[in-house]
C-alpha cells in the first residue's frame, strides 16, 4: 500500500466513532469511552489550545493525544527521572501565557549524588516533538532516600504564581511541621522559582521563604476555584484520614499531630483536633486515596456545574462533590472500574479521567 495511502487509511480509523459505555449517575447519563490506550501510568493531562492533551507518564515520558485519541511519539528533552515507586514524571502545567511562550512547567522527583531523590520543578518551551531550553527552578530542599509521597501537582493563582504541593516522603512526616524545609508543605513561587511577593514567612529566619501552608502528608490534587480563584488541594491521609482543604497563607494543616487516618496495620498517629491547627473541610474515613481534582465549569453536564471531581485511586471511582459555599453539601461515588490518577475538565464540557495502570487509559465522559 502506498505510504500515504496507509496514513490515511489510520487517519480515517482514528477519526471511527469510539465504543461507549452507559454510566448512569444520579444527575446524567453519560457515555464512557476509551479515547486512548497503552500509556505507561499516566499521571497528569493538559488541555493545548487546539484541544488535543498533553500527557506526563510516571515511567519519564511525555506525549500529545489527539482529539481522536491518537498519541504521538515521545517527546524528548526531558531530565532524568527517579522512577520508582510512586516517583517519576508526575505534574504538569502550562504557563498562563502559554499561547504566546509555548511554555510548561512539570514536576518530577530528581535523581540527586549518592542515590537520594527529591521533588523538583522545571519550566521549558514546547517545540514540536521536543522540550527546549529546560530549566529546574524549584528543587525541594531535603532530598532523602524514598520512594513515597512526592506530592506533586502543580497550579497557577490567578495573578501568575505557581503553587508546587509537596509530600512528606512517607519517612519524614515530622518535617511536615518544621518551616525550615520542604517536607509537606505548599509553596508559592514566581515562574523563575523566586518565592512569591507576600509569602507568609518570608521575614522569618528559620522559615523557607517560598512555604505558603504545612502540616501536609501527600497532596495529589490541586485546583482552584473557579469563582473564588482560592486553592483547594485533597491529600492522602495514613489509613483512613484523607482530606480536603482550602490551604490559606500560613496556616497549619496539622499532619502528623493531627490527623482521622491510623498507622497501617493499626495504631494512633496523634489526635484528631488540636487548638491552632486546621480541620480538614471535607474527609474520607476510610481512604478513598484521592488523586487528580478539577472544577466542572462547562454546561453540557446538566447537574454538575461547579462541582469539584477527583479520581478515587483506591476504589476506581469519580467522586464529585456539590458545594454550598466552602462545604461540601453532597457527595457521589460514581464507579469506573480502574485507578483513576487525574481528572481534567475538558474544553469540549467533557470530562476526561487518565488511568494509573501499565494499560494506562484516557477516558472521555460526554453526555448521551
Amino acid at each position: 500500500m502506498h505510504k500515504s495511502a496507509l496514513l490515511g487509511l489510520v487517519m480515517s480509523l482514528a477519526a471511527l466513532p469510539l465504543q461507549a459505555e452507559s454510566l448512569k449517575t444520579e444527575k446524567v447519563t453519560l457515555d464512557m469511552q476509551t479515547l486512548a490506550s497503552g500509556l505507561n501510568h499516566p499521571w497528569a493531562m493538559q488541555f493545548l489550545p487546539d484541544g488535543s492533551l498533553l500527557v506526563t507518564e510516571r515511567a519519564g515520558s511525555m506525549r500529545y493525544i489527539s482529539k481522536t485519541g491518537v498519541k504521538s511519539d515521545v517527546i524528548q528533552g526531558l531530565p532524568a527521572v527517579h522512577a520508582q515507586g510512586q516517583g517519576g514524571l508526575l505534574g504538569l502545567v502550562l504557563d498562563p501565557d502559554f499561547a504566546k511562550n509555548q511554555t510548561i512547567y512539570f514536576s518530577f522527583s530528581e535523581p540527586r549524588d549518592g542515590g537520594v531523590n527529591a521533588t523538583a520543578v522545571a519550566s521549558a518551551i514546547l517545540d514540536g516533538q521536543t522540550l527546549k531550553q529546560v530549566k529546574v527552578i524549584f528543587r525541594q530542599a531535603e532530598a532523602i532516600d524514598s520512594n513515597y509521597h512526592y506530592g506533586g501537582r502543580l497550579v497557577f493563582s490567578p495573578s501568575g504564581e505557581l503553587f508546587i504541593t509537596l509530600g512528606d516522603r512517607g519517612s519524614r512526616r515530622d518535617g511536615a511541621q518544621e518551616l525550615s524545609g520542604h517536607f509537606g508543605k505548599v509553596v508559592k513561587v514566581n515562574k523563575d522559582g523566586t518565592p512569591a511577593a507576600g509569602n507568609p514567612f518570608a521575614d522569618r529566619a528559620d522559615a523557607k521563604p517560598d512555604v505558603w501552608s504545612y502540616g501536609h502528608r501527600n497532596i495529589q490534587g490541586a485546583a482552584v476555584h473557579p469563582q473564588t480563584g482560592v486553592l483547594w488541594t485533597h491529600e492522602h491521609g495514613p489509613q483512613g484520614g484523607d482530606e480536603i482543604n482550602i490551604p490559606a497563607a500560613g496556616k497549619n494543616y496539622g499532619w502528623p499531630v493531627i490527623t482521622y487516618g491510623e498507622e497501617y496495620g493499626g495504631g494512633v498517629i496523634g489526635q484528631k483536633t488540636k487548638a491552632g491547627l486546621e480541620q480538614p473541610l471535607h474527609l474520607w474515613v476510610p481512604s478513598i486515596a484521592p488523586s487528580g481534582m478539577s472544577f466542572y465549569t462547562g454546561s453540557q453536564i446538566n447537574g454538575w456545574q461547579n462541582n469539584l471531581l477527583i479520581g478515587s485511586l483506591k476504589f476506581g471511582q469519580l467522586v464529585r462533590l456539590e458545594l454550598t459555599g466552602d462545604k461540601v453539601s453532597h457527595e457521589e461515588r460514581i464507579r469506573i472500574g480502574a485507578r483513576i490518577r487525574d481528572v481534567q475538565a475538558g474544553p469540549d464540557g467533557s470530562v476526561y479521567l487518565l488511568t494509573d495502570e501499565d494499560d494506562g487509559k484516557l477516558l472521555r465522559l460526554s453526555p448521551q
